[in-house]
């Protein structure tokens, strides 16, 4: 999929500067390259998509952020939005659209896949978003990235090492997020 993006990007006269196969190392590449788009996958593994995004702010601040997706629900497309991101596309239409949120990106400008614009523009009219719409915004960055290593099946022991922590503060992190999302 990087191989087919990265031809349809350069084919439209867009410079292709880094690839990376998971979140962290698109957030060092980004750290180290400052590119002026990047464009993340919203299921990247070890650290998705949106907090791919949401850290990028920091480590490239100038650094616009187009998110690919197979989410149309509100509460992705929020989630996105509120962590940087200016444009988020369907993966459905990305071969067909992906060099169009790059461009408007780098101009300053968002862009939606229509089917993502329809959800928005339909919450929007209905009175916009109230509230928190996922327990999940409840949760700091640190948390989501333990999260994410703990469901894609990393002990504390293993997790601790790749955040560069101690597997006792993995354990308490994995009591804290038991409670915040009320599971077992």
């Amino acid at each position: 999929v990087r191989n087919g993006l990265k031809m349809l990007l350069e084919h439209s006269a867009i410079s292709v500067v880094g690839e990376a196969n998971n979140g962290r190392k698109a957030l060092k590449l980004a750290a180290k390259l400052q590119p002026d788009v990047v464009v993340l996958d919203i299921t990247m593994p070890e650290l998705n998509g949106i907090e791919t995004a949401s850290q990028m702010r920091d480590k490239a601040p100038d650094t616009k952020v187009v998110i690919l997706s197979m989410h149309a629900t509100e509460e992705y497309i929020f989630m996105a939005l509120e962590a940087g991101v200016m444009g988020d596309v369907l993966k459905e239409s990305a071969g067909r659209e992906v060099v169009d949120p790059v461009r408007a990106a780098h101009a300053g400008n968002y862009y939606m896949s229509k089917k993502i614009g329809d959800t928005v523009m339909k919450k929007f009219l209905a009175g916009g978003r109230e509230g928190p719409v996922s327990p999940l915004q409840s949760l700091s960055h640190r948390e989501r990235e333990i999260l994410q290593l703990v469901v894609e099946g990393g002990t504390s022991v293993e997790i601790a090492k790749k955040v560069f922590l101690s597997p006792k503060t993995v354990e308490t992190y994995r009591c804290r997020l038991m409670k915040k999302l009320n599971v077992n």
